[in-house]
């Protein structure tokens, strides 16, 4: 297995990972952050691009940093408590990844050599990194002090690649670190971020885990007296429908000022599969329920997919018709929606999208950024006035 070129042998299986090679190619950018869920190549192109650096002669040295956490404690396991246990894990870690692209003898050749060097971010202060490509993995488990010591360890010719999971794999009781970096490095010169969203996971069954995720996330949020009561309620009716959740929307409604009454006064999350059952043939399932608690109610049925989420939530009933895409951005939830709709999804003074934001937030502890996007009609028209 030849060891030259390794990085020309990844191939973009999404937008995002092409984002990522552009940014990787651009010698001018000196910081590379890359946000985003399990599953996306962050590591994967981040590692094999280090190694490739090396053994082209770009770069001295590949120095890989990533903190080790106990997932079940929370807690960040240090080099000077594991001892040699430190280095081997996270030899483990770059031998899984990089072994499909790079033989392991050689890869040991390279950490003998000191050419990669396995460093832990505990213990950097008096070194200095010159012609070096350092790279920060699961930026989410690093304190911020730590990545910004890390850069400050950066000495001449060299540059640093930082990735992390700012919504799915955080710690347990761990700040939001991948979320600051991320607003530090947007507005830093040299710098580049690219967001990943869930359109970009190609690992096979990181879909299914993100979305495991998010329903331990749904199924282990507090429930206030109204949402217990709708929940209580709705398993009476429908004994058989698995429900995730109940999110009360009734005090929103008034916060925001939505008096229209398509917005439910609650919304009703079921497994994949089971919203029929929930709302039953012909709606007699559901309509019972509301009869009950006098209450306007709706239902959807987790999925990675978010706009009918959106859909059934919005105060704009045609609004999902020009939602053209959902998914995440660093820590939020990014809707591109079409510039004709754009006013309608903001609502006047904001009111609708800070609805959604604040809804968002309350089931899954993110929020909702929402972004025009010109069609190719739109442009056309430009075009044609120009």
């Amino acid at each position: 297995m030849t060891t030259e070129n390794l990085f020309s042998k990844l191939q973009a299986q999404s937008p995002g990972q092409e984002e990522i090679i552009k940014a990787l190619a651009d010698r001018k950018v000196e910081i590379i952050g890359l946000f985003g869920p399990t599953g996306c190549g962050k590591s994967l192109f981040s590692i094999i691009y280090g190694l490739d650096s090396v053994l082209n002669g770009r770069y001295k040295r590949f120095i890989i940093t990533r903190p080790l956490v106990d997932v079940v404690t929370g807690k960040e396991l240090t080099a000077a408590e594991l001892g040699d246990m430190y280095y081997k894990m996270v030899f483990s870690y770059v031998e899984d990844v990089a072994s499909p692209y790079i033989e392991t003898s050689k890869l040991n050749e390279l950490i003998n050599k000191g050419v990669v060097v396995f460093a832990d971010s505990h213990y950097l202060k008096g070194r200095t990194f010159d012609d070096s490509i350092v790279f920060i993995d699961d930026a989410q488990n690093l304190p911020v002090e730590s990545a910004i010591e890390v850069i400050t360890r950066m000495g001449r010719n060299s540059r640093l690649i930082v990735a992390g999971d700012p919504v799915f794999q955080r710690s347990i009781g761990s700040k939001d670190s991948a979320s600051m970096l991320r607003e530090l490095l947007l507005g830093e010169e040299n710098a580049r971020v690219v967001d990943l969203g869930l359109k970009d996971i190609v690992r096979p069954g990181a879909r299914r885990g993100i979305k495991l995720l998010l329903e331990s996330k749904m199924r282990n949020r507090p429930l206030d007296e109204t949402e217990k009561q709708v929940l209580a309620t709705a398993r009476i009716h429908a004994p058989d429908a698995d429900i995730v959740t109940v999110l009360n929307l009734v005090e929103l409604k008034k916060t925001y000022n939505i008096t229209t009454d398509r917005v439910p006064d609650a919304l009703i999350v079921s497994k994949e599969g089971y919203q029929g059952r929930l709302i039953g043939r012909g709606g007699e399932r559901i309509n019972n329920m509301e009869k009950d608690l006098g209450m306007k109610l709706r239902a959807v049925e987790l999925s990675l997919d978010f706009k009918p989420f959106i859909h059934a939530i919005h105060p704009v009933s045609w609004i999902y018709k020009h939602i053209v895409d959902v998914d995440f951005a660093g820590p939020n939830l990014a809707v591109k929606i079409e510039s004709e709709a754009y006013a309608p999804f903001v609502g006047q003074k904001g009111a609708h999208v800070r609805f959604i934001d604040h809804a968002f937030r309350k089931l899954l502890d993110v929020g909702v950024r929402v972004y025009e996007v010109e069609t190719t009609e739109e442009k056309q028209k430009k075009k044609r006035k120009e």
